[in-house]
């Protein structure tokens, strides 16, 4: 009987530490569950993080990609002719000219139109014609106005949209003189 009474209580010390160890067996894995579930939230919100990220870098470059940047101004030989030196800003993707539109702002109204209908010129002189403006060249063109021409101590605002809607604004500051060839800007 008392060999029998060791044997018992040996093996109730036996089954709490198998009780102990299965516990702790089953802590483990619960916390295994869990930082799997923990990883996988992780990886997620930074693949979105990388996502959005991506997609605003490609709608900034989509933006500044195809913008006018403009060299010069100046009062053109014509009546209301604004002479513009121009070209795209680095990194710029080719873009045709009727994809170029401009609008002029002033207290008289607003002008506006697209360098389709204008003659770009390469600076060595040679006529754009249909094709493209291509970055890392410049360009000069003559634009008309009607509402907003040159006018004596004036500041009228030109805007440029280009290609897929990158913008470019400038002042135009007219001096007392409105002669051929002032500078505006």
């Amino acid at each position: 009987m008392v060999k029998n009474m060791k044997n018992e209580t040996k093996n109730e010390q036996r089954d709490n530490v198998a009780a102990i160890g299965i516990g702790a067996m089953i802590v483990f894995i619960a916390l295994i569950l869990v930082a799997a579930v923990a990883a996988a939230v992780i990886i997620q919100t930074a693949e979105k993080l990388q996502q959005n990220a991506q997609t605003t870098g490609q709608d900034t470059t989509d933006a500044m990609a195809a913008r006018v940047s403009v060299i010069g101004i100046i009062v053109g030989s014509g009546a209301g002719e604004l002479d513009i030196t121009f070209e795209l800003a680095p990194g710029s993707d080719d873009v045709p000219t009727g994809d170029i539109e401009w609008a002029i702002v002033c207290a008289a109204g607003t002008d506006q139109d697209d360098f389709l209908e204008t003659t770009a010129t390469h600076q060595i002189g040679l006529a754009v014609g249909a094709d493209p403006i291509a970055a890392g060249q410049t360009y000069t063109t003559t634009i008309t106005t009607n509402n907003c021409g040159p006018a004596a101590n004036a500041e009228h605002t030109i805007l440029f949209v280009a290609g897929t809607g990158g913008q470019t604004y400038e002042v135009l500051n007219y001096g007392g003189d409105i002669t051929a060839g002032a500078v505006v800007i």
